[in-house]
């Protein structure tokens, strides 16, 4: 298995706007491939933005989606990553023939669609439906899985895929800077945005608390170490509807350390190299191989009805 080297983005995105969302894509498509990224992967709904949607009605919604992989977007993106030589990751909502509605990202490269995730957890519009799979496929020889957002915040997600076979994960979101029960989340104000130049101290330090990136510290690193995997996160940087977004897209490897990261305010993407000797010499490797799953079979998999509440809805 030879080292892969992957980009993962950060840019502001518009409401609804689909061809100023993909003319972004493309061109941070373009700028990674040139630089020697086999991969770019962008965030949530990054095609159609995403916070806006919690005020759509059905048919909004409808109107919104697209088919997949026929839908113009995936078309569109199968064309940059033909274009520039690199896999495309990015999310958009999804409609099926019914007509049923689903929040996707998508792996596509120069022969089209690679895979397809619906997020397992979704929540910003209630006419969306959960997907009920996990995700792994193959890019470049390594095996990939892909959780949304939330799909993260549940652990057995994140194992349950590595168990699968997943050496890398990403993980698209639009996430921190809201409010939440844990002290010291919240917002950050949006009119510091309207100056960011002017701002950029303060904005940094809002967008490093416990409202963002502290609180992203708390667990993301732990999903990577304790699954010995490459976790790939995404995040939009600035106004998503209402609502300031922090960025801080980064790579972390199996040990949980950083590799390389989003701390710019503007739209970047940071790189970096995986290599497959990390996957078995980090300590969850190990942990996986010393699992007793006779112990907590019938404990993890016993009957339970899921309850989600999102507290800044």
């Amino acid at each position: 298995m030879e080292n892969l080297t992957i980009a993962t983005a950060q840019f502001e995105n518009k409401s609804g706007d689909k061809a100023y969302n993909l003319s972004i894509i493309e061109q941070m498509a373009a700028d990674a491939g040139a630089k020697g990224a086999k991969a770019i992967a962008f965030h949530e709904c990054s095609v159609t933005g995403y916070t806006f949607a919690r005020n759509l009605d059905n048919a909004q919604m409808l109107d919104l989606a697209e088919e997949i992989p026929n839908g113009p977007s995936i078309i569109a993106l199968t064309e940059y990553a033909r274009r520039y030589d690199i896999a495309i990751l990015a999310g958009l909502f999804e409609k099926d023939q019914d007509d049923n509605l689903f929040k996707a990202y998508v792996c596509v490269d120069k022969t089209g669609l690679i895979a397809k995730h619906r997020k397992l957890h979704p929540f910003i519009n209630p006419h969306l439906l959960p997907g009920t799979a996990y995700t792994v496929f193959d890019l470049y020889g390594w095996k990939c899985g892909i959780l949304i957002c939330y799909d993260n915040n549940i652990i057995e997600n994140v194992r349950a895929t590595t168990l699968l076979g997943a050496q890398v994960i990403f993980m698209p979101h639009v996430t921190m800077c809201t409010p939440s029960t844990r002290p010291g989340a919240g917002f950050v104000d949006p009119e510091l945005w309207k100056n960011k130049e002017a701002n950029a101290q303060l904005l940094r330090q809002e967008f490093d608390s416990l409202k963002g990136r502290q609180w992203l510290m708390k667990w993301l690193p732990a999903r990577a170490y304790d699954n010995a995997i490459y976790a790939v996160i995404s995040n939009p940087i600035g106004m998503d509807d209402d609502q300031l977004k922090n960025g801080c897209s980064m790579i972390i490897d199996p040990y949980g350390d950083i590799m390389s990261e989003c701390r710019s305010l503007e739209n970047e993407f940071a790189m970096a190299e995986l290599t497959p000797d990390k996957l078995t010499k980090a300590g969850g490797y190990r942990y996986i191989q010393a699992r007793k799953p006779e112990l907590y079979r019938d404990i993890i998999g016993q009957e339970h009805q899921s309850f989600q509440k999102v507290v800044w809805l």
